[in-house]
């Protein structure tokens, strides 16, 4: 005796597009584990993982309304596919294309925070020049200097720059707010600027900035 699944063309459709989204969420599943253990290249990854991402946002659509959660659906079928989950409901792109976009992120954000320390390291010098050398007015650069320098990962914890700054903090922190650095201590201090500024555009190019 032959069992039917469905009791009309709009039953049979939609038992067939169950079967086509559990087929993309198992594939997924199986292209995951492929490029984690390093069994398929990047592009073979990214191409096949694009074209899955693809089929299963139009089937998920046309579904939308029968299946509602992924997750509850791969639950009733008791798929063990985490890994595809992740890839086709929460994230949506390629980890490839993931990688990409946390690289260029990485980037812009150290780009950024050169930016800062370059502009933090001048503003410190031209203010030593135009003769701004109580401790109120120099305790505050110092302190946006030494934290732009570290908040940039590329630079050692030793970096002379950093030894200078927090030297001459502690050295400040000592001091009234209304004193003055005296001649010879401003010199040394702006000898010290010069000097770590030197040092951190030399540490750039070697750390890959």
């Amino acid at each position: 005796m032959e069992v039917k699944l469905w009791n009309d063309k709009r039953e049979r459709e939609m038992y067939e597009n169950f079967a086509e989204l559990y087929a993309i969420i198992k594939a997924t599943e199986k292209l995951e584990k492929a490029y984690v253990r390093d069994i398929i290249s990047s592009s073979e990854y990214e191409t096949e993982c694009q074209k899955l991402i693809a089929h299963f946002k139009t089937l998920a659509f046309t579904l939308k309304d029968t299946v509602p959660s992924i997750e509850r659906f791969a639950d009733t079928y008791k798929m063990d596919c985490p890994a595809a989950i992740n890839r086709l409901v929460t994230s949506g792109v390629p980890a490839t294309v993931e990688h990409r976009a946390a690289a260029a992120a990485s980037a812009t954000t150290s780009a950024a925070i050169v930016a800062e320390c370059v502009q933090n390291f001048i503003t410190t010098m031209d203010s030593l020049k135009l003769n701004m050398v109580a401790v109120d007015q120099v305790h505050p650069l110092l302190s946006d200097l030494s934290a732009s320098l570290n908040k940039l990962g590329v630079l050692p914890p030793d970096f002379e720059g950093k030894m200078k700054m927090k030297e001459w903090i502690s050295r400040l922190s000592k001091m009234g707010a209304a004193d003055e650095l005296t001649e010879q201590q401003a010199r040394q201090l702006h000898f010290d600027l010069e000097s770590s500024y030197n040092s951190f555009m030399a540490a750039l190019p070697s750390a890959g900035t």
